[in-house]
């Protein structure tokens, strides 16, 4: 049986992981619609660069209840995750764009140097604020977690 991942080890795993996790939308016909997307934590918001205009912005302008999942593990003995349902928004305005380009950079280890000076055109951000999250661990505990 897995064990959930406290706070604290949510908090690790998301700041460990490459960038990458599966944001799922609910699509115009009611479908869910899941894509992979680099993503960023920015508090406990979780923020994926997008490009504007895309079937994945149409779902979260349609309906702003996503998910978004990470995984890692190679098979039952080690596998992990955490799924975040919450709310959504799109990001375009300039200057909320802007300082998202720029903590992005940041996160990915970016020179200050070089962080964005612009918006990207056509680019958008996908802000997610989580509303629960529901995680599992199938790797044997360590000496004295429970």
């Amino acid at each position: 049986m897995p064990r959930k991942l406290s706070d604290e080890e949510i908090e690790a795993f998301l700041d460990s992981r490459p960038g990458w996790a599966m944001l799922s939308t609910i699509d115009e016909d009611g479908f869910p619609h899941t894509v992979p997307l680099g993503y960023f934590r920015l508090g406990r918001d979780i923020i994926m660069g997008v490009r504007d205009g895309t079937r994945k912005v149409a779902n979260v302008e349609g309906n702003q209840n996503v998910s978004v999942l990470l995984e890692d593990g190679s098979s039952m003995a080690d596998i992990r995750g955490v799924m975040f349902q919450g709310h959504a928004r799109i990001v375009r305005e300039r200057s909320e764009a802007l300082e998202l380009a720029r903590e992005g950079a940041r996160a990915r280890g970016v020179p200050e140097s070089e962080w964005p000076t612009a918006p990207r055109p056509g680019a958008a951000y996908i802000r997610v604020t989580p509303v629960r999250a529901l995680s599992w661990n199938y790797a044997s505990p360590t000496p004295g977690q429970a």
